[in-house]
């Protein structure tokens, strides 16, 4: 029921999202983080060059080999003949320079370095071909099925291909999982070197957009000028893709028009049982109680003429039966506004209880006895 409470919902999102908005872009989308959910989409799923937004992948594999320990970001690399060879946006990194994954990330994340994007999958994967093997697989595991990589930078290349859709997806998975990321992609102007390399970033919300979190641009004369944005207000995070729009100028001004129309009309709202939920009695059980404690789906994103009428309702087992499995639904926590069911959040328990064996049993009347007597 709440997935289909939840379908519903995004469905009635977007379709009210379509009407209420327009960009110049022929291809777009809006993604409210937390939830995923698509607040607007157009032609969305549309096969175009993405430029250096391909980066966004680069970087979440870099990010994960941090986390894994593959990496830190003092890790120190020697910047290799092909890296170096690249071209278009860079830092001119000279072949055997060292630098650290901390600089190189920064450099990717403010001004688009296609040397260091190579360096660092070069770092990960052994070469820039093994790395980019890495992402297409990455991209498949999420569910990208628009996409295509043959390189780590976005750089020109037959068959190089993605959707406004697909980069929603990966720019979420890289913002909600490495927070992180932000020390990087919120950098106005920075240097490198010790001072000698100045960065400005190549996005501009990040100075002229209120709460601008990221994300990455890229152009090309074949894939035009294209964005992922993001941004965050009171709690919620947005994603926006613009893709192919035709002047650099005009790719802000959509991604402010979509980012602002979100913040404007949805609120993102975690709910949490109003009272504490009390213990149900177990019956059977090596415990003579179970916790029950709320499941995933807490987080809701409402319009914001909703989202102030909020109202729980609590159902719960009166008493369960041993054995109880850790995450076995106890009851419900229903969410209304106006009347109207948003949200039906399962209850579950937040332990095992196992049976008790008949030699438990049989302790325990004695026990009993032993005491009464």
């Amino acid at each position: 029921m709440k997935k289909v409470i939840a379908l519903l919902g995004a469905v009635l999102l977007l379709t009210v999202g379509a009407r209420a908005v327009e960009v110049a872009a022929p291809s777009a989308l809006l993604m409210e983080k937390e939830t995923g959910t698509i607040l607007y989409a157009k032609d969305e799923h549309a096969k175009l060059e993405p430029a250096s937004v391909t980066k966004v992948m680069t970087i979440l594999l870099t990010m994960e080999a941090i986390d894994s320990g593959q990496l830190s970001y003092d890790t120190v690399i020697t910047a290799s003949a092909h890296a170096c060879s690249m071209g278009g946006s860079q830092i001119w990194l000279k072949e055997h320079e060292q630098m650290t994954v901390s600089d190189m990330l920064k450099a990717v994340c403010v001004v688009s370095a296609n040397d260091c994007a190579v360096a660092l999958g070069e770092q990960i994967a052994g070469s820039e071909e093994a790395f980019v093997e890495r992402m297409n697989q990455r991209a498949k595991e999420l569910g990208m099925n628009d996409t295509t990589f043959k390189n780590a930078t976005g750089l020109p290349a037959e068959g190089h291909v993605t959707s406004a859709h697909d980069i929603a997806v990966m720019s979420r998975e890289l913002i909600k999982n490495h927070p992180d990321i932000r020390q990087y992609t919120t950098i106005w102007m920075d240097t490198l070197r010790d001072g000698q390399s100045s960065l400005v970033n190549t996005n501009k919300l990040i100075r002229f957009y209120e709460g601008a979190t990221g994300l990455k641009t890229g152009s090309t004369d074949n894939a035009l000028y294209c964005l992922s944005a993001t941004a965050e207000r009171d709690g919620m995070e947005l994603v926006a893709v613009i893709m192919k729009d035709a002047t650099s100028a005009q790719r802000f001004e959509d991604a402010k028009t979509l980012l602002s129309y979100g913040f404007a009309t949805y609120a993102l709202k975690n709910v949490t049982p109003e009272t504490p939920l009390a213990p149900i009695p177990v019956t059977l059980g090596t415990q003579a109680t179970v916790q029950p404690v709320p499941g995933e789906g807490t987080a809701l994103l409402l319009e914001k003429s909703r989202a102030g009428d909020l109202r729980q309702t609590v159902t719960l087992a009166e008493t369960v039966e041993a054995p109880v499995e850790m995450g076995a639904q106890l009851g419900t926590l229903t969410v209304t506004s106006g009347g109207e069911t948003v949200a039906e959040i399962p209850l579950l328990a937040g332990e095992e209880v196992p049976r008790v064996t008949y030699r438990q049993m049989l302790l325990r009347l004695l026990k009993t006895a032993f005491l009464a007597g």
